[in-house]
C-alpha cells in the first residue's frame, strides 16, 4: 500500500497525518474537515488544498489525528501535517519534480507550511509572576 505519515508541530499540539492513494477523503479525527468549526479555522486547515488545487488531493486520503494545544494551535499543526503529507506522498510515489514545484508554491506563500515554529512558552521564575515580569519594589 502506498502511504506516508507525517506530522505538524505548534506549541504543544501535534497532528499525525496518514496519506495514501484514495478517492479524496479528508478527516481530522475521524470527521470530514468541512465540518470543522469555526469557518475561519477551516479556511485554514484548506489553505493548502487551495493553494495547490483540487485535482492533487483528487486521489488522496489523509486521516489526522491530533492532539494537545488549543484550537488555534491545533489547526496549524493540521496544515503542516497536510502540507507536509503531499510533498512526501509525491516525493515518494510521484516524481521530484512535482514534489519541487509543490513545496516552492507552499513556502511561497506561507513557510510555516513546511517549516515548524520553534517558539515555545518560557518558564516561569521565581520573584515575579510570570517568565519576565517581577513582584513590584518596595521601601516600605
Amino acid at each position: 500500500m502506498e502511504s506516508v505519515q507525517t506530522f505538524g508541530r505548534k506549541k504543544t499540539a501535534v497532528a499525525v497525518a496518514h496519506c495514501k492513494k484514495g478517492r479524496g477523503l479528508l478527516k481530522l479525527n475521524g470527521v470530514p474537515v468541512e465540518l470543522v468549526q469555526p469557518v475561519i479555522l477551516r479556511t485554514k486547515i484548506l489553505e493548502p488544498i487551495f493553494l495547490l488545487g483540487r485535482e492533487r488531493f483528487a486521489k488522496l486520503d489523509i486521516r489526522i489525528r491530533v492532539s494537545g494545544g488549543g484550537y488555534t494551535s491545533q489547526i496549524y499543526a493540521v496544515r503542516q501535517a497536510i502540507a507536509k503529507a503531499v510533498v512526501a506522498y509525491n516525493q515518494k510515489f510521484v516524481d521530484e519534480v512535482s514534489k519541487r514545484e509543490i513545496k516552492e508554491t507552499l513556502i511561497a506563500y506561507d513557510r510555516s507550511l513546511l517549516v515548524a515554529d520553534p517558539r515555545r512558552c518560557e518558564p516561569k521564575k521565581f520573584g515575579g509572576r510570570s517568565a519576565r515580569a517581577r513582584f513590584q519594589k518596595s521601601y516600605r
